[in-house]
């Protein structure tokens, strides 16, 4: 994957119960990782996403920094979905536009967010009203 930034994705087998590790391409959105599940343009599905619709817990490594996170599953139609994918086409120089445009199979996003940090004084945002 030379030439665009690439993460490497720890899931959770939805019938093994195994860990899994997908080395992916991603865009940042924020503090927001997006993968696409596109399977290289196959009609089918890639494994990782059946396993993150199953279990959303995941970890993301970038680098050597690891960070856990819950996977969500955007699909076309989405209001998020045009945006988050012309970002993530574009750092993969259009290949997910042919991959799309070879299949069928809508290609969907997943979104992978880090778990909120409550502040440090472990008091929430309500804290003191």
């Amino acid at each position: 994957m030379i030439g665009v930034p690439t993460l490497l994705l720890r899931s959770t087998g939805r019938r093994s119960g195994a860990r899994r590790c997908n080395a992916l391409v991603y865009a940042a959105d924020g503090s927001d990782y997006v993968l696409v599940a596109s399977n290289g343009g196959s009609d089918q599905a890639p494994g990782w996403l059946f396993n993150v619709r199953a279990q959303p817990a995941v970890e993301v490594q970038v680098g050597r920094r690891r960070i856990p996170g819950r996977a969500r599953v955007l699909e076309r139609g989405d209001p998020d979905y045009d945006r988050l994918w012309r970002l993530v086409n574009d750092n993969n120089h259009g290949r997910y536009d042919a991959y799309q445009a070879g299949t069928q199979r809508p290609i969907p996003l997943v979104i992978v967010s880090a778990p909120e940090t409550p502040p440090a004084d472990g008091r929430g945002a309500d804290a003191g009203t």
